[in-house]
């Protein structure tokens, strides 16, 4: 017996041997057919250093107002591109590409300057990204700002408004992610971050390839109206360099939110508007959010999803156009 048991020990031993092994044996493929984000522009972008960083945005209009356009998770400047002609009736308008995302430059932790894993040095966690949006604030000369945010966008321009309140006017919450923000259990933070997952998770992340599509249509209310060319704009940063690399990043550097504990402390006027079918964010949740907040105003768009910018986008900017007219009067 005592044999048979030294045998099924060392067994074991080389079981867990090949365990830890293996995933950093495993071959990287490298992503094909893709170009640095420069070679994507459109027409009207504009790239701006902040922060030693790349940072593509567009704009429109002038005034002495500024609408600052921070897009959700999967999403770029394209998400807001039925609406930023019209804001721009009411002042300047400027939407930019967070992190991991659009056109905007993807670092890599090997040649980031200072300590990458530090909450502010790493542009992929919620502090870098309130950084870089007050950074980017700073560079284009905008004092202060209305923050219009997008589920994922939203939670950071609610901690941007938090940390630097004096920099932001008011805070648009189109179907803001609050409450489940950042709330991976500790285990999967501590997986994430082993150097095997570092090494396959990049693999791991180039499936919204396939899955993308499931989740773009669960999206939307009417998922018919995703035209070729909507999916084409959502699938064009999937061909900037390092875009898988970067996805991994962000989704490693995400962490528990404090929101939901000082949304007492946003004492701004606040707009939150939701669809009825948000199937992301569930419509609740913004209801919630309104009712916590201390100067909130609700809109509920009838018959629209994750996206109203996007999907309805009439009324939405009349629920904008409404809220921002009121605040002036």
């Amino acid at each position: 017996m005592k044999r048979w048991h030294r045998i099924s020990l060392i067994a074991v031993g080389l079981l867990l041997t090949v365990a830890l092994i293996s995933p950093l044996l495993i071959p990287i493929p490298p992503l094909e057919d893709t170009l640095p984000p420069g070679q994507l522009a459109d027409p009207d972008s504009q790239f701006i250093q902040v922060n030693s960083l790349s940072v593509h945005y567009k704009t429109l209009g002038a005034g002495e107002s500024t609408l600052l356009l921070l897009h959700g998770f999967a999403a770029s400047t394209f998400s807001w591109r039925q609406v930023m002609a019209p804001l721009s009736e009411m002042g300047r308008v400027v939407a930019f590409d967070r992190p991991a995302f659009g056109l905007t430059e993807r670092p890599l932790p090997a040649p980031w300057p200072g300590d990458w894993e530090s909450e502010r040095a790493n542009p992929y966690t919620t502090a870098g990204q309130v950084a870089l949006t007050v950074g980017l604030m700073d560079e284009l000369g905008i004092e202060r700002a209305i923050l219009v945010g997008n589920s994922a966008g939203g939670a950071v321009a609610m901690q941007t408004a938090l940390n630097h309140p004096e920099r932001v006017e008011t805070l648009i919450l189109v179907d803001p992610a609050v409450y489940a923000q950042g709330s991976r259990a500790a285990w999967i933070r501590f997986l994430s971050n082993t150097p095997h997952m570092r090494r396959v998770g990049p693999l791991i992340v180039r499936r919204i390839q396939d899955w993308g599509v499931d989740f773009a249509r669960s999206a939307w209310h009417d998922p018919s109206q995703i035209t070729p060319e909507i999916w084409e704009g959502y699938l064009k940063p999937l061909r900037a360099q390092n875009w898988d690399r970067a996805l991994w990043e962000l989704t490693r550097s995400a962490r528990p939110s404090d929101l939901p504990e000082r949304l007492d402390e946003l004492t701004m006027d606040c707009l939150i508007v939701t669809g009825d079918d948000d199937r992301i964010v569930p419509t609740d949740q913004s209801i919630r959010l309104a009712s916590e907040l201390p100067n909130a105003e609700l809109v509920v768009i009838p018959s629209c999803g994750h996206g109203p910018h996007e999907e309805c986008p009439d009324q939405f900017l009349r629920a904008v156009t409404e809220f921002l007219k009121g605040r002036a009067e």
